[in-house]
């Protein structure tokens, strides 16, 4: 690629392996189309993007969960971060910057060094529209009028919410010299938002300009294949979040609940290392990490807490999943994915084996929700969701560029 179409480009995640894997995964998409691309996030990610072949900067961490008080030391972090980010722009001047939704720091760098924006969104888009549930309540669109009419009145409540965040950004963007924003969810970009998920997982809904849904982003760290449970009986995987269930219950809730089942198991602690130790029954097997290239495609159920990478990577390959959401967006993507007819989801207070045998019992017998899962998996194979990202990246930079 000749020097005036190579692109500079920024991308920057949260470290969580959900937001980290799919900003790797578009850096990788936008370095195959002979960019320079730089992903900025946590340090413990460095071997991924390197071994990606990507260039690595190290992010400021943070915490986001509590958020802190905007007024303290801690809450002053976003602006701070953002300020010691400029140097690496000023240095780098990239023609765009891609920002997790998570990391509002580079967005607010981005903005102050002039640069593009756009942001990734890698789950389900998190923007309410009128007459739809809440995002993260987990609830199916209404079918009625009222019901619609109910949504629509209860948007004053979330507003209330939405303009507390609004000002606390602002005074974050105050400490940078930024003027205020007016809108709503003024961290995501309103030139382009990549939102990583399948559009079956997306309520009907008007779009706002400038939002994609493009697909999921799939990125893996490379893994051994491990040695299947004998037999020809359907395969089984647990796969629980990775930052979540300390306790590590979903996989000793299902290895009790298919312990006497005609199925094979495969579960992972996802390194979550047990408290105390884990009984494995005959019809299955513990490991601490997995292939999922290897297991996702050869299992005929995944269980999981609904993190949407994992959710993605399963429906990807066809498979049908049973959710238990344990925390923040996972009721939202249990509910989605019931709503498309791919999996089902059963409630965290109801994690228990009894409960869980039967629903997963239901999604291996009843040959439509793998059906569905196949749909989505030929929709995938169709679309590429990191390669159409990148081409949106481009196209936002190179309009800015020429213009």
């Amino acid at each position: 690629m000749t020097g005036d179409t190579r692109l500079r480009l920024l991308v920057a995640a949260f470290g969580d392996a959900g937001h980290a894997f799919p900003a790797i995964a578009l850096g990788r998409a936008l370095a195959g189309h002979g960019h320079e691309v730089v992903v900025e996030t946590w340090e413990e990610r460095r071997a991924a993007v390197e071994g990606a072949g990507l260039g690595f900067a190290a992010a400021e961490e943070y915490r986001m969960f509590p958020p802190p008080d905007p007024d303290s030391a801690e809450g002053a972090h976003a602006a701070e971060a953002a300020r010691a980010l400029l140097p690496l722009l000023e240095e780098m001047r990239p023609h765009a910057v891609v920002s997790d939704i998570l990391t509002l720091a580079p967005a607010l760098a981005a903005e102050k060094a002039g640069a593009p924006l756009a942001t990734l969104v890698p789950h389900i888009y998190p923007v309410v529209e009128p007459g739809l549930p809440f995002f993260s309540v987990g609830l199916q669109p209404p079918r009625t009028p009222l019901g619609r009419a109910v949504w629509r009145a209860g948007t004053r409540a979330l507003n209330i919410g939405l303009a507390q965040g609004r000002r606390d950004l602002n005074r974050q963007r105050a400490r940078l010299g930024l003027p205020p924003l007016e809108r709503f969810h003024g961290g995501i970009s309103l030139d382009l938002a990549l939102v990583a998920t399948f559009p079956q997982l997306e309520y009907p809904r008007r779009w706002p300009a400038g939002v994609e849904v493009t697909g999921p982003m799939a990125f893996e760290l490379p893994h051994p294949e491990i040695a299947l449970p004998p037999g020809e009986e359907p395969l089984v995987l647990v796969a629980p979040s990775t930052a979540h269930d300390s306790g590590n219950r979903l996989v000793r809730t299902a290895l009790e609940a298919l312990a006497e089942e005609p199925v094979r198991v495969v579960a992972t602690t996802n390194r979550v290392v047990p408290q105390r130790p884990i009984d494995v029954p005959a019809n299955a097997i513990l490991v601490d990490w997995l292939s999922y290239s290897q297991l996702m495609p050869a299992a005929s159920l995944v269980i999981s807490h609904g993190g949407h990478g994992t959710v993605a990577r399963a429906l990807g390959a066809g498979t049908p999943v049973l959710i238990c959401p344990i925390v923040g967006d996972m009721s939202e993507t249990a509910m989605r994915v019931a709503w498309a007819g791919v999996g089902l989801s059963l409630p965290w207070r109801l994690c228990r084996p009894a409960p869980l045998r039967w629903t997963a019992g239901r999604l291996l017998q009843d040959r439509s929700f793998a059906e569905r899962a196949g749909e989505l998996a030929v929709w995938n194979r169709e679309h590429d969701g990191a390669e159409r990202g990148a081409v949106l990246v481009e196209r936002l930079a190179r309009s800015r560029t020429h213009a």
